[in-house]
């Protein structure tokens, strides 16, 4: 007898920075969430699709839980908190260590109110000692009543298959949500502006990139080559961030999209010449017609 078809929703939370991007991007094999060293880059709750024989697993990629300081932070953590409760699984992802912070309190707190399983996932385990480790998972385990603990590390890939076995142990037998070549549910021109943010996020200064967000204005096949016509926008909060942004002679911005372009030509599939643009747009993180505009809605 064949193994029972299992599908669900697995919301991916934690804290800002600690790998819940670079988790889901090595689980699906592709780039669709975007990754930087700076804490809160993923912005929105991203959904993506894992297919196997066993079933398909819907990750909901969310922004970290941290305390917010204007209006695009409370959209941030109201869909990171939203996304427990669709959620036939929860991976709540932490760091490795044994001091438990205010954050990781909250976060517990938050999960006490959630009645399915939850996997407590112990990232970054390749920058610390074998030996440290159950020191730190015991740290943890009596914070809540777990229904598993994986140690792993996102970015080498090591145990993340022990976690996908863990994960399907928990989900329901249920439907195929998706076809086999779907691999998220982001437009492409959503995923070429956080693309474009990400390069920006690498390249500008601590106190710019949370003041930036970008938007695909136009993104048009030329003809039947194989060849995008793609314009995007910077949008900053202040004249000197626009100057930042720029650069020296352009010399930034044409960094960012030299180092945007080739992540581009691999989603598209085709060359891409790109056009980035620099507009001010004053403290449009407190703004709610402008995060609207910006999707954040």
């Amino acid at each position: 007898m064949s193994e029972p078809f299992r599908s669900g929703f697995v919301s991916i939370i934690g804290r800002p920075n600690v790998g819940k991007s670079t988790l889901m991007n090595r689980i699906i094999g592709e780039k669709i969430a975007i990754t930087s060293s700076k804490p809160q880059t993923t912005r929105g709750r991203i959904q993506t699709v894992y297919h196997e024989d066993r079933g398909q697993i819907i990750f909901l990629d969310t922004p970290g839980i941290h305390k917010s300081k204007n209006k695009l932070g409370d959209y941030m953590v109201e869909k990171a908190e939203e996304s427990i409760g669709d959620a036939d699984l929860v991976l709540w992802l932490v760091e490795p260590t044994d001091y438990i912070g205010r954050g990781e309190q909250h976060i517990a707190e938050i999960l006490q109110k959630y009645d399915g399983p939850t996997i407590l996932v112990m990232n970054k385990v390749d920058k610390v000692r074998k030996d440290e480790l159950l020191t730190f998972i015991d740290a943890y385990k009596d914070i809540m009543d777990f229904t598993a603990i994986v140690p792993l590390s996102a970015r080498t890939g090591e145990n993340v298959d022990d976690l996908i076995d863990t994960m399907f142990t928990q989900l329901p037998e249920g439907p195929m949500y998706y076809d086999e070549d779907t691999l998220t549910d982001q437009p492409v021109r959503d995923i070429v502006a956080e693309i474009v943010r990400e390069k920006a996020l690498r390249l500008l200064q601590d106190e710019i990139p949370h003041g930036i967000a970008v938007v695909t204005e136009s993104m048009k096949r030329r003809g039947d080559r194989d060849l995008y016509d793609i314009e995007a926008t910077i949008v900053c909060e202040k004249d000197s961030h626009k100057g930042i942004v720029i650069g020296k002679k352009g010399a930034m911005l044409k960094s960012i999209g030299t180092k945007a372009r080739p992540d581009i030509e691999k989603l598209v599939d085709a060359k891409v010449n790109l056009k980035l643009w620099v507009k001010v747009r004053k403290d449009w993180r407190d703004d709610k017609t402008q995060l609207n505009s910006f999707g954040f809605n």
